[in-house]
């Protein structure tokens, strides 16, 4: 917070934040008064500057957006809205997430085929993400893949389940808040908590 407020005592608009990763807290902090703070995440291979060579390839800083999320009645199917509560289940369905690629300065939206997976923790309790909720998207065939790391067959049922960008339905959190982390295929990940 501190550089945020040096950043507009000096004139400025927006601050950028660098770390190799976010705790859940960060993702509700993107504002300071008139000082937008973007998060930028660097790519772990900076740990290793110094022993990798350059090749030119990959990006050193992501700036990996929200995802785009619908929590939906799991009875209606209807989206509620923010400050909407329901008192049975509900489901979350991933819509997408935007990407800001520094090479070309532009901001790429993806739908649900740009996340590779998904994950909820159902009960977020504001320290751990627990993945009790996986799910698994993407293109080139995740279900034959999974299948040769794993060198075992599938349930083809059991996956379906899995391969969607709509969970299954769970009831509300006794702690009220739930967290959904997001995936690409590059391996950015962000977190968004969300209050049910």
């Amino acid at each position: 917070m501190s550089a945020a407020r040096e950043a507009g005592d000096a004139g400025f608009d927006v601050l950028i934040a660098c770390a190799f990763n976010y705790d859940a807290l960060s993702t509700e902090f993107s504002k300071l008064g008139r000082i937008a703070v973007l998060k930028a995440r660097m790519n772990a291979d900076l740990h290793m500057a110094e022993d990798l060579k350059n090749t030119g390839k990959g990006n050193l800083f992501v700036v990996f957006g929200e995802p785009d999320i619908d929590i939906l009645n799991a009875e209606t199917g209807e989206v509620l809205g923010p400050r909407e509560k329901t008192k049975g289940p509900i489901r979350i369905k991933v819509n997408g997430v935007d990407v800001f690629h520094p090479n070309s300065g532009q901001v790429r939206s993806d739908g649900a085929e740009g996340i590779a997976c998904w994950f909820i923790d159902t009960d977020y309790n504001e320290e751990s993400f627990f993945v009790r909720h996986a799910y698994f998207l993407g293109a080139n065939d995740p279900y034959k893949s999974l299948k040769i790391t794993l060198k075992a067959e599938i349930n083809l049922e059991a996956w379906e389940s899995l391969n969607s960008d709509t969970s299954r339905p769970f009831e509300k959190p006794k702690s009220g808040r739930i967290a959904v982390k997001v995936i690409n295929h590059l391996g950015d990940e962000v977190m968004k908590v969300f209050k049910v």
